[in-house]
């Protein structure tokens, strides 16, 4: 069997109800294997006013939004429309992207059938109850979606060091990398533009530190305001460029208040914010890959971050950025404050990042994925 034979029943949280690095990939991917000739069909959540026009052919899952966080939704299983265009599609793999209700109905129906079930893993789900102050139930939650992880055929994560990971949790033993590209359309040094940072109150020999991402706390919000706060205590007070918007944003607001605040941009409005910035920061350590950290590189910055699951696999310690232990706010200042001093290291760092940004080609990377799909058939048959 080639690509053409592949029929992929894909199972998705969100496909295309908020726009996030998860879904960007799901989306790319499908696309891929329909431009190479797979049948592909997705079962997720929908809403009246979708965050933007998804890949493929979509579904209806039944689902619920997730209190204090609407933008989400929370997928509750499979319908009995939903099981019947199931099975009249006739699946020869189904690919889960997270451990919820419908994806665990999914795997329930795929044992039954002899199908065999690929899950990719794009968060570190069991970290988040941290941010919200019910930590205690954090091995409560990797022992319910070990239980589901141990039951698939084989996983995928984007990054070695979350391969790791999941090997330590022994979640699977077949764990593969499906890794992340970036868009070289829109992100790249040459994206930067002077008179934008200037409309922001951000003069040429300014210092700007970049934020990407979706403001909810799990990003590590409060340990990158923290972090600003211990900069400005040692006479450092560098600009912040913050890109994104969320639930969180007014509390962000408050913890920064002389941070710029540029909302959510997409396409070439966010290759020039970012680029126009001089040093991204990322202090999360959720993430499996960190999309906005390689799309920071190929926009030729140097990137403080986590060293955490993603960031290790992409930040070079002393080349392209700097990596410090999770949660230590006066780590975070110490590493980021040679740059705000240093052109001359901010931009061999950036340029650093930049070459290595260019080894990410989603076609590549979404051709592993097909492989891995047509091993996983093979073997079942």
């Amino acid at each position: 069997m080639d690509v053409t034979g592949l029929r992929i029943a894909l199972f998705s949280g969100n496909y295309n109800v908020t726009l996030d690095g998860a879904n960007k990939a799901l989306n790319r991917l499908v696309e891929y294997l329909l431009r190479q000739g797979a049948a592909v069909r997705v079962y997720s959540p929908t809403v009246e006013n979708p965050a933007f026009r998804q890949q493929g052919d979509l579904v209806s899952l039944p689902s619920i939004a997730i209190p204090g966080r609407s933008e989400y939704r929370v997928p509750l299983g499979l319908s009995a429309a939903a099981r019947d265009d199931l099975a009249r599609f006739a699946p020869n793999i189904i690919h889960v992207s997270s451990p919820d209700f419908s994806a665990r109905a999914a795997l329930r129906w795929a044992k039954k059938r002899r199908i065999p079930v690929l899950a990719s893993v794009h968060t570190r789900f069991e970290t988040y109850p941290r941010y919200y102050g019910v930590g205690f139930l954090e091995p409560v939650l990797e022992r319910w979606i070990g239980d589901f992880y141990r039951r698939c055929d084989a996983l995928v994560t984007p990054s070695p060091s979350m391969v790791e990971v999941l090997r330590e949790q022994r979640m699977n033993r077949d764990i593969g990398i499906w890794s992340r590209g970036v868009d070289r359309d829109i992100f790249g040094p040459e994206r930067r533009d002077p008179e934008w940072r200037r409309s922001l109150g951000i003069a040429d020999d300014d210092v700007a530190i970049a934020f990407l991402g979706r403001l909810v706390m799990e990003k590590g919000l409060d340990r990158f305001a923290q972090t600003i706060d211990r900069l400005k205590d040692r006479s450092r007070a560098p600009k912040i460029i913050v890109i994104g918007d969320g639930p969180a944003r007014g509390w962000f607001e408050t913890a920064l208040p002389t941070g710029k605040f540029v909302g959510f941009q997409s396409g070439a409005d966010l290759g020039r914010a970012l680029a126009s910035a001089d040093i991204f920061f990322n202090p999360s350590i959720t993430e499996t890959f960190g999309n906005v950290t390689l799309e920071a590189m190929a926009s030729g910055l140097p990137v403080v971050a986590s060293a955490a699951t993603g960031s290790t696999s992409l930040v070079e310690d002393g080349v392209t950025g700097k990596l410090v232990p999770p949660g230590s706010a006066d780590g975070f200042a110490d590493a980021l404050a040679p740059y705000l001093a240093d052109a001359a290291l901010r931009t061999a760092h950036g340029e650093a990042g930049e070459r290595r940004s260019r080894d990410y080609s989603w076609d590549a990377i979404n051709k592993v994925m097909a492989e891995t799909y047509l091993r996983l058939v093979a073997a079942s048959s």
